[in-house]
């Protein structure tokens, strides 16, 4: 049937609407891809192209040379030597275990070096871009024979690090620290762990100044992009940028006057604090014996790590801070001032030792069982009288007496950047019912007045003590003197409050105590005029006993200790030393004490004529057996450097 010319028009509209609209479709969906490849091509330009580059760029983190750790002299005490080491990177490696089979082919390795690096591979802060340390501290030919046969080890990768040295050895072990591995302790006491911590091996500090100034020694890690094949092999070095060094710190501390302590020092479990009563450097802080802090950087062995901890004289404590022991009678002055200031004795008031004291139903014993008669503050602190700080004590009140303590520097934890610094204590009747849930009883006073019952101490707070009494001014000690080279300012030097003449009554008493032909340490006086030291002897109790020290075990013995200043008519420095269970302050510590005084005014090996003619040629033989020993310990060195 013949269509009409209607419906042939009708027709041809509807496929003309039709095709509109598909042409329309069409156009649109070619617009949108067209805006869409724009898009793609200009807008998101940069975003593909790092894509595209991450296929073929490594970026690893360069780490930065730690900070040099220098004397006040700028001796190095803590460097940096190159290190060679054989790292993997696993997502490199592909088959792990067999590119390590190959390996072992190549050079020896331990299997204990083995199963640390899989161990390390396995750890999930261990990603597996990050490179892990196969072998540490290799040889130039190992490095040479991995580098030949690198097609054959992929992921592999000979690389030339620093590693922390420590030249001195064992001389600043308690003071620097030494640097270790990160562990997940480490991680799990930082908040935000900086990316270089999780690189393994990484070394970070972990005692003494190494670990109290890590932020300041770090530094900023670096980084470097690498082209690398499709197989995954670094083809060339696209770009460096070496990391930021860490601060070099100069500390206030003398290495050659800390040498010739530890040697002095010797085999005694014994410590030392020389201080400048000025500035309140710390010019030396020894605890003895030491330990060689290499041991730790290189991965001490258990049989090492077991000599150390085993040792009953603690190489391994700080003893200069960490510990707190009885200061005996050295803390006589304390009891002093605080009666002086308290108006309750003037130092021509006397009191009767007939070697005892009784109070409360109980006798408190005199060191000296039959008494000294009658004695002033001048003469208790010569012959150091007991008796007469135990009647002091009853007048003054134990409340006094701390706030003197404290005001000397006693129970303060001291802000110096070394490991677990002790406050000690200085107890009073609120801190026994704290602490104990007890109340104070007259006894505890009689014990506190000479340095004994719940009194502690440590080596550095009684430094300070004597700095403060020296000088009248509140003296902070510092162990920073500079950080890449900018001077720290000293803290503290306002006057103490205290009065100036009772001041000067206890340094005359502490000057008897060392030059008067009755002074318990009249023994061990200077001889040189011009450099004579004031001091006081103590000697702490260890246990409840009547026999003597040489009758006892080591370990049950007295403490000795020994505090001074000198030179007396104008001081300079102020030292503290005590040896453990030593025996008696008089005839172990106080020896010392002058010894070490001399070698730091003098700045070196005193003259015969600084010693009573007595002395003088035992002393000469013992500074030349120091000297042979500290050569020796120096030729050492060099060899290791």
């Amino acid at each position: 049937m013949r269509r009409s010319e209607r419906d042939t028009s009708l027709s041809h509209r509807r496929i003309t609407r039709r095709g509109l609209i598909v042409g329309g479709l069409q156009v649109s969906f070619i617009a949108l891809l067209a805006a869409r490849m724009r898009h793609m091509q200009v807008n998101q330009a940069e975003e593909f192209r790092l894509l595209a580059e991450e296929n073929r760029i490594k970026v690893r983190l360069l780490p930065p040379a730690r900070g040099l750790i220098m004397d006040r002299e700028g001796t190095p005490i803590a460097t940096n030597e190159p290190s060679y080491r054989i790292v993997i990177v696993p997502e490199d490696a592909g088959d792990v275990e067999e590119v390590l089979s190959r390996l072992s082919q190549i050079i020896e390795l331990s299997e204990d070096e083995l199963n640390r690096a899989r161990q390390e591979m396995e750890r999930t802060r261990s990603a597996p871009f990050l490179p892990v340390t196969i072998a540490d501290r290799v040889s130039w030919d190992a490095i040479s024979k991995v580098a030949v046969n690198a097609p054959a080890l992929p992921g592999i990768t000979p690389e030339v690090g620093l590693s922390r040295k420590y030249p001195l050895g064992g001389d600043f072990a308690h003071v620097v620290g030494y640097v270790g591995p990160v562990s997940d302790y480490d991680l799990s006491k930082i908040e935000e762990p900086d990316q270089l911590l999780r690189i393994p091996r990484f070394q970070i500090g972990k005692v003494g100044v190494e670990a109290k100034m890590e932020d300041m020694l770090r530094g900023s890690a670096g980084a470097k992009q690498e082209e690398v094949n499709a197989a995954g092999r670094v083809m060339r070095e696209l770009d460096r940028r070496e990391g930021i060094a860490g601060a070099n710190l100069q500390l206030t501390v003398d290495h050659k006057l800390q040498g010739y302590i530890q040697a002095r020092l010797g085999s005694e479990s014994a410590s030392a604090v020389v201080m400048d009563v000025e500035t309140g450097d710390i010019l030396s802080i020894a605890s003895a014996p030491s330990f060689d802090p290499n041991l730790f950087v290189r991965g001490i062995s258990v049989a090492d790590y077991s000599i150390l901890r085993d040792n009953d004289h603690r190489p391994l404590a700080s003893k200069t801070v960490q510990d707190a022991y009885p200061p005996g009678s050295t803390f006589k002055m304390v009891t002093a001032l605080a009666g002086l200031e308290a108006g309750v004795i003037t130092s021509n008031d006397t009191a009767y030792c007939p070697g005892h004291f009784e109070v409360g139903g109980r006798r408190f014993h005199c060191w000296k069982r039959g008494g000294h008669g009658s004695m002033d503050l001048i003469s208790s602190l010569r012959h150091s009288c007991d008796v007469y700080y135990y009647d002091l004590a009853l007048k003054v009140g134990i409340e006094k007496i701390a706030e003197t303590a404290r005001k000397l520097g006693l129970g303060e934890r001291f802000d110096v950047p070394m490991s677990a610094v002790a406050e000690g204590l200085t107890p009073d009747k609120q801190w026994k019912l704290e602490a104990r849930g007890a109340e104070w009883l007259i006894g505890d006073t009689v014990n506190a007045s000479i340095g004994q019952g719940f009194v502690l101490t440590t080596p550095l707070q009684l430094a300070v003590m004597t700095s403060r009494i020296a000088t009248g001014r509140r003296i902070m000690p510092r162990l920073i003197k500079s950080i890449d080279g900018k001077p720290t300012e000293p803290e503290g030097g306002e006057d103490l409050g205290l009065n100036e003449d009772y001041l000067r009554q206890v340094r005359r008493g502490m000057f008897a105590v060392v030059n008067n032909r009755r002074g318990t340490a009249y023994r061990s006086r200077i001889a040189d005029e011009a450099n004579r030291m004031a001091g006081k002897t103590g000697t702490a109790q260890v246990s409840n006993r009547v026999v003597r020290n040489d009758e006892v075990p080591w370990e049950e013995r007295d403490h000795a200790l020994f505090v001074s200043f000198a030179p007396y008519e104008r001081p300079k420095i102020a030292v503290a030393v005590v040896v453990e269970h030593g025996g008696g302050g008089s005839s172990v510590a106080a020896p010392i004490a002058r010894d070490i005084t001399l070698e730091a005014l003098f700045r070196g090996p005193p003259p015969p004529e600084a010693y009573p003619a007595s002395d003088r040629e035992k002393k000469m033989e013992e500074r030349q057996e120091i000297e042979e020993r500290l050569n020796a310990l120096g030729s050492e060195g060099s060899t290791r450097a």
